[in-house]
């Protein structure tokens, strides 16, 4: 299935926020193609913006994917059934599902082996060229779409994506119930890395950030020590014992969740983390670093890296219906879907600040 922009079979308009250029977005007609048998026509009804979608929206980028022609923005998503294709089972008109964003091809040997994440054909909602998911409705494969519990709600379903990131990240570094886990960044993907390492039985987190604003919102998320650091490099090693005096011991795991400015928060990850740890980056936007890797090497850290997640969404819907996470407080921004709502909303995420998670309502 492709989403490119064609004729609808229905031809009712369906709208769609469009990025168009630098800092640009429009709210335009938005025509899907008809559906496919094993297809899902959903109304959207939450999407949360992404650090993936400033990027796009300030720079037309995000690391190596390019914006070269206008595209419909937008990915942490859910919404409601409207329609079913002639071979869906799984699904009925009124569900309430939220929508794992990316379509692999299922062929090639990283979808043959269950890395699907990897697959090189990716077709992942507002990564170009693919349209995203800020549109009234979408069509998406039914395997795709996740049926919510009555006690989830739509903007759950929608966090869902960014709880992947660290849900993945957990089980890539193997965290239970004796890791001790450093997090380097407390912002959103940071603050849902804390929560996912929490219900993965993680005992101590200690979360590191150089804004003194969001260490205070990480510590009443649940953070057991937060440390306002700097970004000088040398001041790593006076960092490294603060964090270990705040840990109580060595750091089994570190998560590095910062996008930019890599060579100090990877430098502090690798210096804090215990012999025979691990460190895990997360944020990637940043594509070369100079980090002191042989020291690290020398004391058998393990340096691992994520991209995007895999057969997460069962887990966080239960982490989310049992209560065991909570990602309601990381919404703090709500706008409706006009064209002033869609420009305040990313010009807020933007700006960063008090800003954690900002949602669209449709």
């Amino acid at each position: 299935m492709s989403r490119e922009n064609k004729t609808e079979e229905d031809g009712k308009e369906n709208m769609a926020a469009w990025l168009v250029g630098i800092k640009t977005l429009r709210i335009q007609p938005y025509t899907l193609l008809p559906l496919g048998p094993h297809d899902a026509k959903i109304r959207i009804k939450a999407v949360g913006i992404c650090g993936s979608d400033v990027h796009h929206f300030k720079h037309m980028r995000c690391a190596n994917f390019v914006v070269k022609k206008p595209m419909v923005i937008g990915h942490e998503c859910a919404g409601v059934v409207e329609e079913v294709g002639s071979q869906v089972k799984s699904l009925t008109v009124g569900d309430r599902v939220a929508l794992e964003p990316g379509i692999s091809c299922g062929r090639c040997n990283s979808c043959r082996v269950g890395c699907y994440n990897l697959c090189s054909e990716m077709k992942f909602f507002g990564s170009p060229p693919t349209n995203g998911s800020l549109a009234t409705m979408v069509l998406h494969p039914a395997n795709l779409c996740f049926k919510l519990p009555n006690n989830v709600s739509l903007e759950e379903g929608a966090m869902c994506e960014p709880l992947s990131v660290g849900v993945h990240a957990c089980r890539r570094a193997n965290i239970g119930p004796e890791t001790k886990v450093l997090i380097v960044g407390a912002g959103p993907i940071g603050l849902v890395s804390m929560l996912a390492a929490r219900a993965f039985g993680a005992p101590k987190i200690v979360m590191v950030d150089i804004d003194d604003c969001r260490l205070s919102f990480a510590k009443k998320l649940g953070a057991d020590g937060t440390i306002l650091v700097s970004t000088k490099i040398e001041d790593v090693q006076d960092e490294v014992i603060q964090i270990e005096n705040a840990i109580g011991t060595r750091v089994d795991v570190s998560f590095d969740c910062v996008g930019m400015d890599k060579t100090k928060t990877m430098t502090t990850a690798l210096s804090a983390t215990r012999a025979g740890g691990k460190v895990c980056l997360v944020g990637l936007a940043q594509s070369q670093m100079n980090i002191p890797l042989t020291p690290a090497a020398a004391r058998e850290v393990d340096v691992i890296g994520i991209f995007r997640y895999r057969n997460t969404w069962p887990l966080c819907i239960d982490f989310l219906r049992t209560g065991k996470i909570d990602v309601k407080p990381l919404i703090t921004h709500r706008f409706s879907f006009s064209q002033q709502d869609v420009e305040k909303a990313f010009e807020t995420t933007a700006r960063g600040g008090n800003a954690i998670k900002v949602m669209f309502n449709l």
